[in-house]
């Protein structure tokens, strides 16, 4: 009995457990592989392929094979239900979907029936872009979504995870094990582009030496904060104070 599937949805939630008000904890985007470890009449409990994350999502209809060719490049791709088409549906693939091309219509490819992306918001699957800058700065004013991985909400520990995901890279989910991943220091004066730092339950990665970018709850959206006026703020509002500070 086959119990390894992929992602058919453009996102899909996760739940902490098997009911629809249960907390979001993540999602799978499309063409994310997962294994099915149990299941009920309305909940599969899974396993995420790439993260090893468990938790639960509703019963569906899912891609029981994939031979993924290319992921989405962009922040979201909209699906067009036929090639060369002026108006797409109102649907998207969001950034580091992976997906099969299975044909090509001058600057449009169709990854499932009836359903077709452009070309150019695509790049193939084993490339990398290590230039975290550009791939973080591409969910600036997304809102803010707990659990959430897409231009549609996300949250701190996503979208540092979601670098590492288009990389083909494995990184932890949960900010929890993020920060024990890398050896690290606690205390830090000067900052450089690269050092992610960590609180107690949040997560930002600095753009230089002045700025970081994170899903900044308190303000319901991904932006750029000066580091040292974020860290006081945070200690003040939160009381906490920063936990540790690795490289990326």
């Amino acid at each position: 009995m086959q119990n390894s599937y992929f992602c058919s949805n453009s996102y899909l939630n996760v739940y902490e457990l098997a009911s629809k008000n249960s907390n979001i904890s993540t999602q799978l985007l499309y063409g994310e592989k997962f294994k099915v470890i149990k299941e009920n009449k309305n909940f599969l409990k899974i396993k995420t392929d790439f993260d090893n994350y468990i938790g639960f999502i509703k019963v569906g209809k899912f891609n029981k094979r994939l031979n993924k060719t290319h992921k989405v490049s962009v922040l979201k791709s909209k699906i067009y239900s036929k090639p060369k088409s002026k108006f797409g549906t109102k649907k998207y693939l969001p950034f580091s979907s992976e997906i099969e091309i299975l044909d090509k219509n001058n600057n449009f490819v169709m990854f499932e029936k009836s359903k077709w992306i452009r070309f150019n918001d695509l790049k193939i699957i084993n490339k990398r872009n290590m230039n975290f800058t550009k791939i973080l700065k591409k969910f600036l004013n997304c809102k803010y979504k707990w659990g959430g991985k897409s231009f549609d909400g996300i949250d701190c520990s996503a979208l540092l995870q979601i670098f590492y995901k288009f990389n083909n890279k494995f990184f932890p989910r949960d900010t929890i094990d993020q920060v024990k991943i890398k050896k690290g220091i606690v205390r830090k004066k000067n900052f450089k582009k690269g050092d992610i730092v960590f609180w107690k339950g949040h997560v930002a990665v600095c753009l230089n030496s002045k700025n970081l970018i994170h899903a900044y709850g308190p303000r319901k959206k991904v932006l750029i904060m000066p580091i040292n006026k974020t860290i006081k703020l945070i200690e003040k509002t939160a009381n906490l104070k920063v936990a540790k500070v690795i490289s990326i």
